[in-house]
């Protein structure tokens, strides 16, 4: 009975812990209950097998109803509980809170009215009929019985059967009566039980009724031979039990005001069953014997279970551990260590802060992309085509001179044009602000909500948060004035290099316009020469004017060889999109010409060049989508010998040179040269590089110019840009102004390029790095300064997170106090397998399975002793050395000699039950 109370308190420990790890709080009563299986004991039997004598013989008392004819007509659960105070004779009926001590016989009457009634209305083949008591005695194990009717009957089928028995850890008694024990492989309550649990390591077969074949020496043989472990082969390797069933309905008749009439009924039934059974194991026999065995079957099945409890509860164990660190101890209560957990909570604020926002842990990556991504793109969506239209331009240009048109040029109306242009770069900029801002605060909550202490304080954790948005609030409205400020920078001065510049490019340009128009009027005028004028001298004109013609000849033949020839350029890619030759490269410093080999890539409208063709590294790269193209006279030697070169006549070959130059005047082409000339090979190379850059420039917006003059060289009388040759014939108003107007487009383009690249760097200054500096000193300030009554209102934990805590640190302890509980079970259980492997292997088993031995029994009761006798010694023989079966050594002590014995000492009682 103690081996049954230990294992009781340790199914308590395991169902605590299947609790746990559920989830659920073993300790709440008003919460259901999970419930176990390991102490329930369902008895399996054909109808008047004894289950339910069986049954009461655990209890102690005759509760159920006993009968040949099917006493059971529905399931009855009888939930058992030890109470040692009680007498043996007491047994209480607790119903719901209420207790009541009832007799056997008046709850035995009961039960029989139950069943007589719900055999006529029920169908008896389910829970909804199932009868439950729950009984509390000084004689019964712990146990939970479950009496089911007979399988033979038609209200019990496998569903049945495997709601109580099935998918669980009950103990399966399978109840077989003696008479019946030689058919016993043929028994469908052994198939079922096998079905169920197929290892056998939660069935027992009892034998009852054993005094019935007290006569019957080979029904005797064979229940000796199941108890011995020796039946069919096909039968499952299970415990077997005898019992006699009666003990306890003789005690409970015979025995009035006597205390020990169970002790003395169970003793006598043992006496009885060792005196019938003389060639069985005695540890086998009786109802101490059921319960010892029920005790071991029990022990195997947590033993099974336990090792992944076990595993179980360490996994909850670390998460419970895990889960009390994120939600911390208790707060101290005192003023220094509330301010001091305070002052933790803003340190652990930080940390997150700092990761997200430096990290890219959080929300960072959306500053970067705020820069790079939405404001340029802003910057680019500004209307320059509507504010740099010539109506708009000459609007603006009339409004600021007022009643006093401008002179040369109208510088008033273009520093108008630029400021209002640049006055619409500060939406952006603010809006930059704004959204910098908003990703301030969103890793401020984030942090926040990170940081696991803040959680268990929402007070403390909206103080927090508070405090940095109004940091951040007052960083933004300073980032916004510093944006502002950078463009009111821009807008206030404009460089005058700049206008001076428009200036000069515009005498140059009319300059050279004059020079052509001078270099045409005279070639007219010596085309209408006198005729009067050349026959003074005709050979001397003739011989001039026919070399002028002949040369005129030959430069015009000259040209168109060249064209006709073809280019020397080299071709190659897939489209034929890159083009490689030789030009001239005129130096800036020594003002002569480098040959060297240009490679154009029309693809990627890059010019790039080496020194000789076998360099793979370019020594310098064109990107021609910033750039013009023009083309330019070859500029002479010197004026003595343009002179010569007139006085003799024939005019000089046509310009290889052509000049690549910035969009913006003062943006550099390559290196820190604005302008790159260069000079082909022969007129067909340089048609044929003219037209291939000509198309990239075109393709990215530029502009291509033609040549400053058709022929000969400027005049050195017009190159000083003098206001006077201007003067000699005005140019169109509305054509310099849209030439003004697009240098002043270019100016405003470079000025909203440095926005785009000075303001992000404003705002990091002015509200990232101050976030990361400023806005957590403020929070350690403000918080430091606070009061320690405030500290405390603020640091009011969750009562949520106290629960959880509560709830965790419960767990923990729990889950403490049964994994060692468990581990003792654990290695009490090696220990005891340990020690029964080793007695099993210092005194093996004899074979249990041996059709021989179960046919032995059979020939020992029907041929008698000598038979019994030769075929003991015939088993021994082929034995091979296994060791004798019973304890007097041979079958016929079992058998008696065919004579009959009757129990001798149970008191005088009724013959049959």
């Amino acid at each position: 009975m103690e081996a049954i109370e230990d294992l009781s308190e340790l199914s308590e420990s395991m169902r605590q812990a299947a609790s746990l790890l559920a989830d659920d709080d073993p300790s709440d009563d008003a919460a259901p209950r999970r419930p176990t299986t390991f102490l329930n004991a369902v008895a399996l039997g054909n109808v008047g097998a004894g289950k339910s004598a069986v049954l009461n013989s655990l209890i102690g008392h005759p509760v159920l109803p006993t009968g040949e004819n099917g006493a059971t007509r529905a399931p009855i659960v009888v939930d058992l509980q030890r109470e040692p105070g009680l007498s043996s004779k007491s047994i209480v009926l607790q119903i719901d809170s209420k207790s009541q001590q009832v007799s056997a016989s008046a709850l035995r009457h009961s039960l029989q009215d139950r069943l007589s009634k719900g055999a006529s209305g029920g169908s008896g083949r389910g829970r909804a009929d199932e009868i439950y008591l729950k009984l509390r005695t000084s004689t019964a194990p712990p146990l939970k019985l479950i009496d089911l009717p007979g399988i033979d009957q038609r209200a019990v089928d496998d569903s049945m059967i495997n709601e109580y028995a099935g998918h669980n850890d009950a103990i399966l008694l399978v109840v077989i009566p003696a008479m019946q024990a030689a058919d016993v492989a043929s028994s469908r309550a052994l198939r079922l039980a096998k079905d169920i649990d197929s290892d056998g390591t939660r069935t027992v077969g009892v034998i009852s009724k054993v005094d019935q074949a007290n006569g019957d020496a080979k029904t005797i043989a064979c229940v000796q031979a199941l108890l011995s472990n020796k039946g069919p082969k096909n039968l499952p390797d299970i415990e077997w039990v005898a019992l006699i069933g009666q003990s306890v309905a003789i005690a409970s008749a015979q025995s009035v005001g006597s205390e020990n009439s169970l002790e003395t009924a169970w003793r006598a039934e043992a006496e009885s069953l060792k005196n019938i059974l003389t060639g069985a194991p005695q540890n086998k026999l009786g109802r101490l014997a059921l319960v010892d065995t029920i005790a071991k079957q029990i022990r195997k099945r947590m033993k099974v279970r336990l090792p992944n409890l076990l595993s179980g509860l360490q996994g909850k164990s670390q998460m419970v551990q895990d889960e009390l660190a994120r939600l911390g101890e208790s707060m101290v209560q005192s003023p220094e260590g509330t301010r001091a957990v305070a002052l933790e909570l803003c340190r652990e604020f930080e940390d997150k802060f700092l990761a997200h926002i430096t990290s890219g842990e959080g929300s960072g990556w959306k500053i970067v992309a705020s820069f790079e991504g939405k404001f340029p793109d802003r910057i680019k969506q500004l209307p320059l085509d509507r504010h740099f239209d010539l109506n708009n331009v000459k609007r603006i240009v009339l409004e600021a001179d007022g009643y006093q048109p401008y002179l040369i040029s109208p510088e008033k109306g273009l520093r108008s044009l630029i400021k209002i242009v640049l006055e619409m770069a500060k939406e952006p900029s603010r809006l930059c602000v704004e959204e910098v801002h908003r990703v301030l605060l969103d890793i401020v909550n984030a942090s926040a909500n990170a940081t696991p202490g803040l959680g268990r304080y929402p007070p403390f954790k909206r103080e927090v948060v508070a405090i940095a948005s109004n940091a951040l609030e007052s960083f933004k409205n300073d980032a916004k004035k510093m944006v502002v400020a950078l463009v009111d920078m821009e807008r206030a001065f404009v460089p005058p290099q700049h206008f001076i510049r428009l200036v000069q490019r515009r005498m140059e340009r009319q300059r050279r316009e004059d020079e052509l128009k001078n270099r045409s009027s005279k070639k007219t005028q010596e085309a209408e020469q006198p005729t009067s004028k050349r026959a003074s001298s005709p050979q001397t004109d003739s011989e001039q004017g026919g070399g002028s013609l002949k040369s005129m000849k030959d430069k015009s033949g000259q040209q168109d060889k060249d064209t006709k020839e073809g280019s020397n350029l080299q071709v190659a890619g897939a489209a034929g999109e890159i083009t490689a030759g030789y030009l001239l490269k005129k130096s800036a410093k020594t003002n002569g010409w480098s040959k060297r080999w240009f490679v154009l890539n029309e693809k990627s409208g890059k010019l790039g060049y080496t020194k000789k063709q076998e360099e793979r590294h370019f020594r310098g790269v064109i990107t021609l989508e910033e750039c013009n193209l023009e083309e330019v006279e070859e500029e002479e030697p010197s004026k003595s010998s343009k002179d010569s070169k007139k006085a003799n006549g024939p005019e000089k070959t046509p310009s290889l040179v052509f000049k690549i130059t910035n969009r913006v005047a003062y943006k550099t082409v390559l290196k820190a040269h604005s302008a790159v000339v260069l000079k082909a090979e022969s007129m067909a190379d340089k048609v044929e590089w003219i037209n291939k850059i000509k198309a990239v420039i075109q393709s990215k917006g530029g502009s291509i110019k033609g040549p400053n003059t058709e022929g000969g060289s400027m005049r050195q009388s017009h190159s000083d840009g003098s206001l006077d040759t201007m003067a000699r014939r005005p140019a169109d108003p509305e054509e310099e102004l849209r030439w003004m107007s697009q240098e002043v487009r270019g100016y405003v383009e470079a000025v909203l390029n440095s926005l785009a690249a000075n303001v992000p760097k404003a705002i990091v200054l002015c509200q990232v790095e101050k976030a990361k500096e400023d806005m957590l000193n403020q929070l350690y300030s403000s918080i430091s300064g606070q009061s320690n009554a405030k500290i405390d209102e603020l640091l009011q934990e969750d009562h949520n997170a106290k629960r959880r805590r509560e709830k965790y640190q419960k767990q923990s302890s729990l889950l403490s106090k049964l994994t060692r509980q468990l581990s003792i079970h654990d290695n009490r259980a090696s220990v005891s397998s340990y020690s029964n492997d080793t007695s099993e292997a210092e005194s093996p088993r004899t074979p249990s399975r041996s059709g021989e031995d179960w046919r032995s029994a059979f020939d020992s009761a029907s041929n008698g002793p000598a038979a019994a006798s030769s075929n003991s010694e015939s088993r021994s023989r082929s034995a091979d050395g296994r060791s004798r079966r019973y304890e007097n050594g041979d079958v016929s002590a079992g058998a008696n000699s065919g004579s009959r014995r009757t129990p001798n000492r149970l008191p005088p009682a009724p013959p049959r039950y």
